[in-house]
């Protein structure tokens, strides 16, 4: 009886065990289970405050493109390009939100951080107007890729291009976006963005410098447009005044510098015409041998033109008060001037610009700088090609939501020809990845966010 006993209750302790056993793993089991959707919510909290922050970045963008609006009809007046001095443009507060406006130091030194403020369109090539000599002279172009671009947007074809293997057929029409520069033959990545993956101007640490074709960060991209355009109107509506009207433009000249002077100034350009009224290609022409002060053409500047009146708009001209030395080397030596001469005066022209600020208003600044008889000079006052007014203004905007999360990045082109600024073009870059540089990430995204 005693060994049945025994048996019976190591049975039962065999049978307790096990049942001890399926209940710790049925425990474990349903713990898991229970730590597998506590964890599963806790991401879904983070996504959804992720989407949540990621609407607030696209909203203070949204904010961001109405104060670019705002300080554009504040400080853009008359083709004036607005300084970084006058407006925010890092880390803007939104709320809960902050927005930075990606820029380029137009100084093109070699940095490590962004550059944040408006890029003028006015201060690049544009790419429907640039001719094929001017184009190949950008750094690191190529004359074949050159001659493509000016195919493609050429209404006769003029190479023997084949866009069948691609899928589609040459434009044979203007450009009307910047991307459109992918689709034209040779368009290597390299070329258009250089090392400068993101497009934020500068080689971030995953951005290698050293390739093949570019010693910058950037690429063509950061050299032309297709958005550059003056109007030939005041912004009321109302005509300019034409230099090659004498008696609209003498009448200007009295007004604007008095009587006796508004007569000697009229009498010097018959004089340099043989007797007779000249003609002028360009409004540097006009100054050039009109014999004027700066300060008077000043005063006359904004009320002339040199196109007839029925010309509403005037495409291409860069903005010499913003354009890089990249971009006026190329711009001189498209209009024969070499090499050397060409790089010598876009660098006496940014020198110059540089420690006289104040002496922009108007074309003439350039001939001070240069002189008269300087070939650059000589050569663009047979053309009209210069300025320094503009028109069209990139803000590339990037924001970030709460506790620095839910970054959005989006491009806007302003145009502001027709007095009231609106926006021509948006392109979303936010799959480009982060682009505000390392300081904005430690300062407003590496912290808490529990």
């Amino acid at each position: 009886m005693k060994i049945r006993n025994r048996i019976t209750k190591l049975s039962l302790r065999r049978e307790n065990a096990s049942v001890l056993i399926i209940v710790l793993w049925i425990s474990i089991g349903l713990v898991s289970i229970a730590l597998y959707f506590a964890n599963s919510m806790t991401y879904e909290l983070r996504a959804s405050d992720n989407r949540s922050s990621g609407l607030v970045a696209e909203q203070a963008i949204e904010g961001a493109a109405r104060y670019v609006a705002a300080v554009l009809t504040t400080y853009a007046t008359n083709g004036v390009v607005p300084t970084n001095g006058q407006f925010a443009c890092e880390a803007v507060p939104v709320g809960d939100a902050r927005f930075w406006i990606i820029g380029r130091d137009p100084s093109l030194n070699a940095r490590t951080e962004p550059y944040f403020s408006l890029i003028d369109e006015g201060s690049k090539l544009n790419l429907n107007r640039a001719g094929t000599n001017t184009l190949s002279y950008l750094p690191n172009m190529t004359t074949d890729f050159a001659l493509a671009i000016t195919d493609w947007r050429g209404t006769n074809a003029s190479l023997s291009l084949n866009y069948a293997e691609y899928g589609y057929e040459a434009k044979h029409a203007p450009f009307e976006t910047l991307d459109e520069l992918r689709l034209v033959d040779g368009a290597a990545i390299d070329l258009l963005i250089g090392d400068d993956v993101n497009r934020n101007g500068v080689l971030d640490a995953n951005e290698k410098s050293g390739s093949s074709l570019f010693s910058e960060a950037g690429g063509l991209f950061d050299y032309v447009t297709v958005y550059s355009r003056e109007p030939n109107f005041h912004s009321d509506g109302s005509v300019l005044t034409n230099v090659n009207t004498q008696n609209d433009i003498g009448a200007l000249l009295r007004t604007a510098v008095g009587t006796t002077r508004g007569q000697t100034i009229v009498q010097t350009l018959r004089t340099a015409g043989g007797g007779q009224w000249p003609t002028f290609a360009s409004l540097l022409q006009f100054y050039n041998e009109s014999q004027m002060t700066e300060p008077e053409l000043a005063k006359i500047y904004n009320d002339i033109t040199a196109r007839d009146t029925n010309t509403l708009f005037i495409t291409g001209r860069v903005n010499l008060n913003t354009a890089s030395e990249p971009v006026m080397t190329a711009l001189f030596m498209g209009v024969g001037i070499d090499q050397n001469t060409a790089a010598g005066a876009a660098d006496t022209l940014i020198t110059y610009r540089g420690q006289h600020p104040e002496n922009l208003a108007s074309i003439a600044w350039i001939v001070t700088a240069l002189g008269k008889n300087h070939q650059v000079i000589q050569a663009l006052a047979s053309r009209d090609l210069v300025t320094t007014r503009s028109y069209q203004f990139l803000a590339d905007i990037a924001a970030v939501g709460p506790f620095g999360r839910g970054y959005r990045r989006v491009k806007f082109v302003f145009d502001t020809s027709e007095a009231t600024p609106k926006i021509i073009y948006r392109q979303e870059l936010s799959r480009l990845g982060w682009a505000l540089g390392e300081r904005a990430r430690q300062t407003y995204v590496a912290m808490d966010t529990k």
